[in-house]
């Protein structure tokens, strides 16, 4: 392995961002804050990166480039995909936020590998200025190789101050025993599976006694996918910990204009752009009559 797979692959631009070179696309850093319920308001807890492809100057599905990329290559994307995250997340995030980053358990196909990710990963976060206390490490859903491997690799991340979040979680047994194996700091819920669930009131009681026992464990929660206000209000009302969605902010590509949201950025600055640091829940007028989702009779 090279000094650094993503280091390699990685163009730096005068703003202090940073993109990606891989084949025929260059790739981008995108931004969704994540938002923590605080004494009835939303402040930013978080931020997650997420990938942005481009071709010919033109924007293309994050899906549409992984399908056209070899599987041998699934593990130097990965690592382009993360450096190139901290990069941009220590050019223009606000400082004391968190950075989820993704992890695809299916690469990890023995030790070597795993050992050159977490050495990847010290390299990139020192040339970013970055704490690995700030740094969340989510484990996707796909299967890995080796699960002797995942583990070791998943306790080394935790010995070096790295958090760990399991993602997708939606309650099958794969899931269950995800949990129990990884024993992760933050789980995220599917979105599907929650908008499910508050559909009824009997699906919104089982949501919020899962919440309920994450949260018994010292595991804080994450609900992905709220798009609309009374999912919002709902989320809060199951106690939740955190929230994500297109109702609360949509994904930015670096630079953003995220740095608003941080602690040493003066008010005016942040009412100008018309996003403050805290913001309300949810509007109480939504939905009146109906306290589980559109299914319930008022």
């Amino acid at each position: 392995m090279s000094r650094s797979i993503g280091l390699a692959h990685i163009i730096r631009h005068d703003d202090g961002t940073s993109s990606g070179v891989w084949g025929i696309y260059t790739l981008q850093s995108a931004f969704q804050p994540i938002f923590a319920f605080n004494d009835g308001k939303l402040s930013v807890a978080a931020f997650e990166g997420l990938i942005r492809p481009f071709r010919d100057g033109e924007p293309q599905s994050p899906m549409t480039f992984f399908s056209t990329c070899p599987a041998a290559d699934r593990l130097h994307i990965e690592a382009l995909t993360r450096t190139l995250h901290l990069l941009n997340a220590g050019a223009c995030l606000p400082q004391e936020a968190s950075i989820f980053v993704n992890f695809d358990p299916s690469v990890f196909t023995e030790r070597s590998i795993a050992d050159n990710a977490l050495r990847e990963m010290r390299l990139v976060l020192h040339e970013a200025g970055i704490d690995p206390g700030r740094v969340v490490c989510e484990v996707t859903e796909q299967r890995s190789a080796s699960q002797e491997t995942l583990h070791s690799f998943v306790a080394a991340l935790k010995a070096s101050g790295f958090r760990i979040a399991v993602d997708d979680y939606g309650a099958d047994d794969s899931d269950i025993k995800r949990i129990k194996e990884l024993k992760p700091d933050i789980v995220k819920f599917d979105a599907h599976w929650i908008t499910q669930l508050m559909e009824s009131g009997a699906g919104f009681a089982l949501l919020t006694t899962m919440v309920r026992t994450f949260e018994a464990q010292g595991i804080r929660t994450v609900f992905e996918g709220i798009e609309e206000g009374w999912q919002l209000e709902l989320a809060e009302k199951s106690g939740a910990s955190m929230v994500q969605g297109y109702v609360l902010a949509r994904p930015e590509l670096a630079p953003t204009s995220f740095r608003v949201f941080g602690k040493s950025s003066p008010a005016p600055a942040a009412a100008a752009s018309g996003a403050p640091a805290a913001l309300p829940v949810a509007p109480r007028t939504a939905r009146p009559a109906k306290a589980f989702g559109r299914r319930v009779a008022p």
